[in-house]
């Protein structure tokens, strides 16, 4: 399947309100999205941190480093998108969430 038919699967999907568990087969993870301020993601990173286990940005840990606001965020937002089923609302963080269809692992750092 073409990428323009699967950007307009994954836009549908934002439009209709629907789940995106996966798109034409792949799964989808939430990251905080780049132009976000300091502010917005240390609230998303307290709010998803204290519905879900945020143990793996702990320093020691895989997901640690690098250490800044915009990778905890991500990733403290993506546990609770993917602990929550997934839904275009559990990414939506204010508008500060972005569900992406590659995976952001790095490393020793897994995405769930």
């Amino acid at each position: 399947m073409g990428k323009h038919l699967s950007f307009f699967l994954l836009l549908f999907s934002f439009i209709s309100g629907g789940t995106l568990m996966k798109i034409n087969g792949q799964k989808t993870w939430c990251i905080a999205k780049p132009s976000s301020d300091q502010a917005t993601l240390l609230t998303n990173v307290n709010y998803a941190c204290s519905k879900v286990d945020c143990q793996i940005i702990q320093k020691g840990c895989p997901c640690f480093n690098p250490d800044n606001l915009i990778n905890h965020a991500s990733i403290a937002m993506n546990l609770y998108y993917q602990s929550m089923g997934r839904n275009v609302w559990n990414c939506d963080f204010k508008g500060s969430g972005l569900i992406v269809i590659t995976d952001p692992s790095y490393g020793n750092c897994l995405y769930a």
